[in-house]
């Protein structure tokens, strides 16, 4: 069965090297600039198009944080026939800088990560719409341990061929007020590299 119209496209938008330059040195008190990885990798690649994410502050451009895997995929699901599911690495040090090392990405095995079951979005694209987005699935919450501590976070993208919207927020598990992240709209990413054309590479359909 061919991939969505729909996942492939957006799989064509994300793949590459982003970083929200602009926005950062109109709004700096608000956001941060950091450069942004969305790479493919071949896990999952019957039927899903799998990217390996993480992202850096470019003044520690050395020290990038938060690495894990978006996997997009085609589902029975009738309210979300099209979903972005996130996975964790169980040892994020090691996966530390993979954006710029794609022989890792390649030998990513499934030992190596473990699935976040609240942690998915629903995939929509507007007819007439060069923008794909993706929104928190009803009923779920994204939750996830890291250094031993549970943490919560509310996911959400947008993206067009040359640009990537986070909406990504850090959320208080007591007060559930955002605490990091989009917290006064989204971070908004220019692709800087394109990252398509390892794309093929990464999955057993021909899908350019």
């Amino acid at each position: 069965m061919p991939f969505s119209p729909t996942l492939v496209t957006l799989a064509h938008y994300i793949a590459g090297e982003f970083d929200n330059r602009e926005q950062a040195i109109a709004e700096p008190v608000w956001y941060v600039h950091l450069r942004l990885w969305l790479r493919p990798v071949p896990l999952f690649s019957e039927d899903s198009l799998t990217f390996f994410a993480e992202q850096a502050n470019v003044l520690t451009l050395d020290q990038p944080y938060r690495q894990r895997l978006i996997r997009l995929m085609q589902t029975n699901d009738a309210e979300a026939p099209l979903q972005a599911q996130f996975y964790a690495f169980k040892d994020p040090i090691a996966a530390k800088g993979a954006g710029l090392k794609p022989e890792f990405l390649q030998a990513i095995t499934l030992e190596q990560i473990e699935f976040l079951p609240g942690c998915l979005l629903k995939i929509t694209q507007q007819p007439d719409s060069e923008s794909i987005s993706a929104h928190p699935v009803s009923g779920y919450q994204c939750f996830f341990s890291y250094q031993g501590k549970q943490s919560q976070v509310q996911l959400g993208f947008a993206a067009r061929s040359n640009t990537f919207e986070s909406y990504d927020k850090g959320i208080d598990l007591e007060t559930q007020t955002a605490t990091w992240g989009a917290v006064m709209g989204p971070y908004r990413y220019t692709k800087r590299r394109d990252f398509a054309a390892e794309l093929g590479a990464a999955s057993n359909y021909n899908y350019t």
